[in-house]
């Protein structure tokens, strides 16, 4: 079977060719123009079209490196369908090392869009309409806000059976089932029928070579899982991932320095003692305590607090103890794993 061109802008990219699209966002003040680069890889067979977006939050960098590895996979030359990537949404928030876009709207709060609205309207619906509409499945990068890591997860509305299959086949230990929330990229693709999952790992403006490698390796599985690369005897063994039905956040409860006692992936027991809140000037502190047992998926790194202020992340499962011991087989054999590309070494911590 022949495969057509992929039309995308006002560019065609032949089959078994890529090429880089720049889309026009926006102008700066200087009347600079400024674009979303976006990557086209056109397979010479027939096949889903996958797009891979990162920083949409323009402060969460890891799924940039992400992207970048998996464009330099010598598997691509043998890609069946289309890979859409796209390292940087957030083109403003990117430059300016801000989750943000200049009227300080989150642009994953903003979709649809619209041609006519806000800043962050307009330029969700350009990438809607230009770039989702394309995509037959989508996987979205994202980190932990800044001072905030999340452990390697997946998150994914497991009712949709597709999407279900996705977040399984990317192939970490750790699953939430995460409801839609209003205006993100995942419900507007989610209700025309696209499958998204979301993968959430380490924490903003830092890169973590753990979190990378989990990226690549994940985004290859789900490719494999729908037929876009060939399947290959893996090295590793297969994960199969426990899905946490719910998730709770453990509070601060007074102003303070904190210290936190526990480390991400770790077996949280109810009532454990997860660290403590003092005075910078004074003896005086508070224990923080697990109202739930489950497995630490997120933590507040900044030793400084307010209170009410996001401290731990806890996932709730049927068989914690297991998924604690699966975490960390699973994170041992990723750092001791090769290099997926030759001659890209790991990034130092």
């Amino acid at each position: 079977m022949s495969v057509a061109p992929f039309e995308l802008g006002n560019v065609s990219v032949a089959p078994g060719r890529r090429a880089i699209v720049e889309m026009p966002a926006a102008q700066l003040y200087t009347q600079t123009p400024l674009n979303i680069p976006v990557h086209v890889v056109h397979g010479r067979e027939p096949g889903p079209v996958l797009l891979v977006c990162a920083a949409i939050h323009g402060d969460e960098l890891n799924g940039v490196e992400i992207i970048r590895r998996l464009l330099r996979l010598s598997a691509l030359k043998k890609l069946r369908g289309t890979l859409i990537a796209v390292p940087v949404v957030n083109v403003f928030g990117f430059i300016h090392k801000s989750r943000y876009l200049p009227d300080r709207r989150d642009l994953n709060r903003c979709f649809p869009g619209s041609e006519t609205g806000s800043l962050g309207a307009r330029m969700a619906w350009l990438f809607k309409t230009q770039i989702l509409d394309r995509a037959t499945h989508a996987i979205d990068l994202h980190t932990g806000a800044v001072y905030r890591s999340n452990l390697p997860q997946i998150r994914a509305n497991l009712a949709s059976p597709d999407t279900a299959a996705m977040a399984n086949a990317f192939g970490v230990p750790v699953v939430l089932n995460s409801v839609l929330r209003d205006g993100t990229l995942r419900e507007v693709a989610e209700a025309q029928n696209i499958p998204v999952i979301t993968y959430e790992a380490g924490e903003a403006l830092r890169f973590e070579e753990a979190c990378i490698r989990v990226g690549v390796r994940g985004i290859t599985n789900v490719m494999r899982h729908l037929n876009m690369l060939a399947e290959r005897r893996s090295p590793h063994a297969p994960v199969t991932p426990a899905v946490a039905g719910s998730s709770t956040w453990v509070r601060a409860e007074r102003d303070g320095v904190f210290r936190s006692l526990v480390t991400l992936g770790q077996r949280i027991k109810k009532d454990q003692l997860l660290g403590r809140i003092s005075s910078p000037f004074t003896s005086d502190e508070i224990e923080v305590r697990a109202p739930c047992a489950g497995l630490l998926v997120g933590r507040d790194n900044l030793p400084l607090v307010n209170e009410g202020e996001a401290l731990f992340h806890i996932a709730r499962f049927e068989e914690v103890k297991e998924v604690a011991q699966q975490v960390e087989a699973f994170t041992a054999d990723i750092l001791e794993a090769p290099p997926s590309i030759e001659g890209d070494g790991p990034i130092a911590p």
